[in-house]
């Protein structure tokens, strides 16, 4: 499944999202990625401010506006792509912070690069790793993760959640978009582009909430909740958007 992953976002990074990829159902192919990001909740004034090229129109949600990033902090992007939110965190927490963007996708983590050093990004760094077994970043060394509809592309989501606490500090927080659904499939029912467009791999919220605690956080609560795909239901479920911060 993650070479299925890596084939598809390896696609977009290099032909852009034309279908709409793990965004909600009103974005059509005719929009614009600024068009896309805006519906799930970017500003497109903060959108002006980044490389124009980061922004692929992929996502769910748009956590970096509950992340509240202070100058001076580390933040990790995990699933960074082509820079869109690192390029944002990069410009809250300003030269004296630093962001680390995690993929492990060759194609992206390759424009993301190209993105940084073409707009003279001193304080962002793209690094390839696999955010359920071991994300490239010492432990206990990050204020602040954010991730914007990849963890439910992961196999194991609590795998991934303990990456994350390993490495942010005491008190460090989590604040991520991604999909929920009201009814999970058996792995017989389980379609691989369904789950590359983020569908087929998703939790109940139950589960989901359950899954974060049982990586150790505590404070968990949901910010933000949107219906996805305008309220239609996906293969006979229900799939909802949530930005959700818990606290290490």
């Amino acid at each position: 499944m993650k070479e299925k992953v890596k084939e598809r976002y390896g696609k977009i990074a290099l032909t852009g999202n034309s279908d709409c990829c793990c965004m909600p159902g009103e974005c059509s192919t005719s929009d614009s990625p600024i068009d896309a990001a805006k519906i799930i909740g970017y500003e497109k004034e903060e959108l002006e401010t980044i490389p124009q090229e980061s922004i692929l129109g992929v996502g769910c949600g748009a956590p970096i506006k509950f992340a509240n990033l202070r100058e001076g902090e580390t933040v990790v992007d995990l699933g960074s792509g082509a820079g869109i939110d690192a390029f944002l965190s990069a410009n809250k927490v300003s030269k004296s912070g630093k962001v680390i963007g995690i993929d492990m996708t060759d194609e992206m983590l390759e424009k993301a690069r190209a993105n940084a050093s073409g707009n003279n990004y001193g304080n962002v760094e793209f690094r390839k790793g696999d955010i359920e077994k071991n994300i490239p970043v010492d432990d206990g060394t990050v204020d602040a993760v954010i991730s914007n509809c990849v963890i439910n592309l992961t196999s194991d989501k609590t795998s991934a959640f303990l990456e994350i606490h390993r490495i942010l500090k005491n008190g460090g927080r989590m604040v991520i978009s991604d999909l929920v659904t009201d009814k999970e499939l058996e792995q017989g029912q389980i379609n691989e582009e369904q789950w590359c467009s983020c569908i087929d791999g998703a939790l109940t919220q139950e589960h989901y909430i359950e899954s974060i605690k049982n990586a150790g956080f505590h404070d968990v609560s949901i910010l933000d909740k949107r219906v996805y795909m305008e309220g239609e239901k996906v293969n006979g479920r229900k799939i909802t958007s949530l930005v959700i911060r818990a606290i290490k």
